[in-house]
């Protein structure tokens, strides 16, 4: 039976129940919605609105109802409005009248909105688990490749020597971001709304401390009217998930490339990878794929956060039910991402003579040879010039710079000399970066073990 019947002479019918009906995906939240009963009624308790025994019964009665309900003996009832009504009145049936009480001073407009704070809450924390696991596996494929050198590229045209590990670390510093935004974010999601009831607090002595304690929450908003109404959390927490799954994409976008035929830098498992229907040579990146494509589904969730919120009068409308689909579905995919993305990672096989083939191409040691020049006294203008005409040379004589001989670097400028060629050798272009975030072996070894010791080893935290 609904909470609101009293007002209304007639039956709800099924047509506008069924599209009323939330607990088809606000069922999850069983166990934020009995959490923040228990504290509710612990409260309702000390400030004397109800007495002791009473609100020990209720917390006892919600506690078997959340044990049958985990042990799989309470099936929660698809025909109810949401949880809320669900669990009320299954405490109802258990006590009677008692069960009744646990409603005073609290409306589903401040319950609805402690729950969907409580679960995301929660969410929040294992997500940001999930990207620890993820830099941990980035951070030891790095350090097994400080060395392994490969082009970098603008425009995916290549461009200088890198490492392979300091591409990796790229993605870590990426995805750190992403935590700290969630952990954010998360701060202002730890706000108890109980105690707003549905838009103009109560008359009840209520003490709102006591909800907040009980719910290990920051504080309690200090407004009845955005107490019911905010749901900024939900948005900051979209846009979040969202610049992770950007973040996701672009990584599978390089994994795409980089176990195509024309880059063969890495190979994916086959336990991550599938066939084709008709063609018996094929092993494509579906995960990477589907990752890259699953990135718009976030950002619309985010959109329909932004939709739904934008034209909306205080303080609570039916609209806000659209908040939970978007908000779970986003949760969701980032974390079905997440766990499909990071053992694909963690068992690739890396093709280290591929990358250093490709980086021997290209001319990516051009800026090394410039800076060569300008380590012998000449303008970098003058330097870059130079070494632009070397680089024509090298392309009509179908040369690189490595095998392009001395005479025809003397033909461009007479400050070339036979150590020319220690300078622009790869491995020293790469390694000799070591200004700061510089791809340095010395610099990303270093960056590996900070990283490593503020999130932990996995192991020993």
């Amino acid at each position: 039976m609904p909470l609101w019947t009293g007002r209304f002479q007639k039956e709800l019918s099924k047509t506008t129940n069924d599209f009323n009906s939330s607990i088809g995906f606000d069922s999850r939240m069983y166990r934020e919605d009995i959490e923040g009963s228990m504290a509710h009624a612990k409260m309702l308790g000390q400030c004397g609105i109800i007495t002791q025994s009473e609100a020990d019964e209720i917390i006892r009665g919600l506690s078997f109802i959340l044990t049958k309900i985990e042990e799989g003996k309470l099936p929660i009832d698809m025909e109810a409005e949401d949880i809320h009504t669900f669990i009320e009145g299954e405490l109802t049936k258990l006590l009677g009248d008692t069960g009744k009480k646990l409603h005073t001073a609290r409306s589903r407009n401040d319950q609805v909105a402690l729950d969907v704070r409580l679960y995301l809450i929660k969410r929040t924390a294992e997500l940001v688990e999930r990207l620890k696991d993820l830099v941990r596996v980035l951070c030891g494929i790095a350090k097994e490749h400080t060395k392994t050198v490969m082009p970098g590229y603008t425009h995916l045209q290549r461009a200088q020597p890198i490492t392979f590990a300091h591409h990796l670390m790229a993605y870590a510093q990426m995805f750190i971001r992403d935590m700290a935004r969630l952990e954010d974010a998360k701060r202002r999601t730890e706000v108890n709304p109980l105690g707003s009831c549905a838009l103009a607090g109560t008359t009840f002595p209520i003490d709102r401390d006591i909800t907040t304690r009980e719910l290990d929450l920051a504080y309690w908003s200090r407004n009845s009217l955005d107490g019911v109404s905010d749901r900024d959390f939900c948005i900051e927490l979209a846009s979040a998930l969202s610049i992770i799954m950007v973040h996701l994409s672009r990584f599978s976008e390089e994994i795409i490339l980089w176990c195509s035929w024309e880059f063969k830098f890495v190979e994916l498992d086959d336990a991550f990878s599938t066939g084709s229907s008709i063609m018996p040579q094929k092993k494509n990146p579906d995960i990477a794929e589907l990752v890259r494509g699953k990135s718009g589904r976030v950002f619309g969730d985010l959109q329909t956060l932004l939709t739904v919120m934008k034209g909306l009068p205080l303080a609570y409308n039916k609209d806000m039910q659209e908040d939970k689909e978007a908000i779970f579905d986003a949760f969701d995919t980032v974390k079905m991402c997440l766990t499909a993305f990071t053992p694909m990672i963690e068992t690739m096989t890396v093709l280290p003579q591929n990358m250093r083939a490709a980086a021997a191409k290209g001319f990516i040691n051009a800026t090394d040879c410039a800076d060569y020049l300008v380590g012998k006294g000449l303008p970098f203008r003058d330097a870059y010039k130079a070494t632009g005409m070397i680089v024509a040379r090298c392309i009509g004589l179908g040369k690189t710079l490595e095998t392009l001989e001395l005479s025809e670097y003397k033909a461009i400028c007479s400050l070339f000399e036979n150590d020319v060629y220690a300078a622009i050798e790869l491995e020293k272009c790469a390694f000799a970066r070591n200004s700061q975030g510089g791809p340095a072996p010395e610099n990303v070894s270093e960056e590996i073990r900070r990283i490593i010791s503020m999130i932990g080893d996995g192991e020993n935290g």
